[in-house]
């Protein structure tokens, strides 16, 4: 059994983007992903995940994905472990990107279920089995039912951890707190399993989650880290505290997109990472008012 090396809060870096009327034109901007992977890792986050939903990974070309991955590890320099989200609608990308994260050092690959037409429970396997072969390091199964359009059982999960070797590890994101114990309980252990659902993120980590998988961090990195440290720690009451205080913010960064209002929220904030790309838009007027508002709320946590 490979291990799982993942553990308290995993914050999600979003991609920044140069100016389209910029002379690079709308390309990733690297030196400012630098940057905001520095701030990650220096605020406390205990392990940074790029290439996931928060970065923007579908609207990459090849090339690109592959220069953000190379950059984003680099950037993190080992001085916490990584998470590399790999996903594509086809196995052998998914695999190529897999190898790719490998060979940079990520520490753990994220798998969705392939995305567009609704696979099988063979084809399902025949993919995750593909993918954790050709990464050789730990794999953590994304369950995410938004995004991929499948939402695979605490059973289908725990039988797929059963026969690929190094999957480990499930980032489940349905919002349904009983499945982290469930899949605890179905895999007797074997399994990790990691909350991917804002809002849910106490009850989860009171149920077992090992983990918080966030990109809370780039706007508010104390929050996260604060509310981890107290539940760590069984201070029941200041953890429900910090949850209060964080919730309008959680809900509003999920129900607005992650990409559109953690990159908002840091022009807001002074840090600047560029629009999102089409064809995803930046928030609206009255939108980025509320969030001005929201994070004022929380400057102690910024």
């Amino acid at each position: 059994m490979i291990g799982t090396p993942l553990h308290g809060v995993i914050a999600y870096p979003v991609t920044p983007f140069h100016d389209p009327a910029a002379p690079l034109a709308g390309a990733p901007d690297l030196p400012t992903l630098r940057r905001l992977i520095d701030d990650l890792v220096d605020s406390g986050a205990q392990a940074v995940a790029p290439l996931g939903s928060t970065g923007e990974a579908a609207y990459l070309t090849d090339a690109e994905w592959d220069s953000v991955c190379e950059t984003a590890l680099d950037a993190v320099g080992g001085r916490v472990p990584t998470l590399v989200g790999v996903g594509h609608v086809s196995t052998s990308e998914t695999a190529r990107r897999a190898r790719v994260a490998a060979r940079h050092g990520a520490t753990t690959v994220m798998v969705l279920p392939a995305a567009y037409w609704r696979l099988t429970r063979q084809e399902t396997e025949r993919h995750f089995a593909s993918v954790a072969d050709a990464a050789g390091v730990p794999v953590m199964l994304y369950n995410n039912p938004a995004t991929s359009g499948t939402d695979l059982t605490p059973a289908e999960i725990v039988s797929l951890g059963a026969r690929i070797e190094n999957l480990t590890m499930v980032k489940e994101s349905s919002g349904h707190v009983e499945r982290f114990r469930e899949i605890l309980d179905r895999s007797d252990g074997t399994l990790t399993v990691y909350n991917g659902s804002n809002p849910i993120a106490l009850e989860a980590l009171r149920a077992g989650a090992a983990g918080w998988c966030t990109a809370a961090p780039g706007l508010v990195p104390g929050g996260p880290r604060t509310l981890y440290e107290a539940h760590t720690a069984g201070d029941i009451g200041r953890a429900d505290a910090v949850l209060a205080e964080l919730l309008p913010l959680l809900r509003f960064i999920v129900d607005r997109g992650l990409p559109r209002a953690v990159k908002n929220g840091l022009e807001l904030l002074g840090r600047p990472a560029g629009a999102p790309r089409p064809p995803l838009a930046p928030l609206t007027g009255d939108d980025t008012e509320l969030l001005a508002s929201l994070l004022k709320d929380l400057a102690p946590y910024t």
